[in-house]
C-alpha cells in the first residue's frame, strides 16, 4: 500500500527562474520555512540546519532546469525525509508544489497539523517573493 500525499500548491506572481533561484538556496530557508529551522549552516560542502530536535542534515537536488527543489531532511534521530517540491511555470507566475507524504502511523490531527504548517510556509514564500523588487 503507498502512502498518503496531499498536494499543497501556492501561486506566486514571479517568474519561475527567480522563485527557483530562491527557493533552492538552502540558506533562504529560514526566511520561508522556519519550522525547519532557524539556523542554516553549510560545512564541508554540506547543509544543516539546527532544529528543536538538534542538528539535521539537508541534500537538496542538484541545479537544474526542470524546476525540481526536491530535498532529504536528515533528522537528528538518523531518519531521512524525502521532501517532493516543485516550481512550474504558470504564465508569468509560478505554481510552487508541496508533495506532503503522510507517515506510517501519523494521525489525522498530526496530519492535518503538518498541512496547516506547510501552507504557512508556502504562504511565506508567497510573501517574501512578492515583496521583492
Amino acid at each position: 500500500m503507498g502512502t498518503k500525499s496531499r498536494h499543497l500548491s501556492v501561486h506566486i506572481d514571479r517568474p519561475v527562474a527567480e522563485v527557483y533561484a530562491f527557493a533552492s538556496d538552502p540558506a533562504n530557508l529560514p526566511r520561508w520555512a522556519p519550522g525547519l529551522g532557524a539556523s542554516v549552516t553549510r560545512e564541508d560542502g554540506r547543509w544543516y540546519v539546527e532544529t528543536p530536535e538538534g542538528r539535521a542534515g539537508l541534500t537538496f537536488a542538484p541545479a537544474n532546469d526542470f524546476g525540481v527543489l526536491d530535498h532529504e531532511v536528515r533528522t537528528p534521530s538518523g531518519e531521512t525525509v524525502y521532501v517532493p517540491l516543485r516550481a512550474v511555470a504558470d504564465g508569468d507566475g509560478t505554481e510552487v508544489v508541496f508533495s506532503l507524504r503522510r507517515g506510517p502511523g501519523m494521525s489525522d490531527a498530526d496530519f492535518a497539523r503538518d498541512t496547516a504548517l506547510v501552507e504557512a510556509d508556502l504562504a511565506r514564500l508567497k510573501a517574501v517573493l512578492e515583496s521583492t523588487e
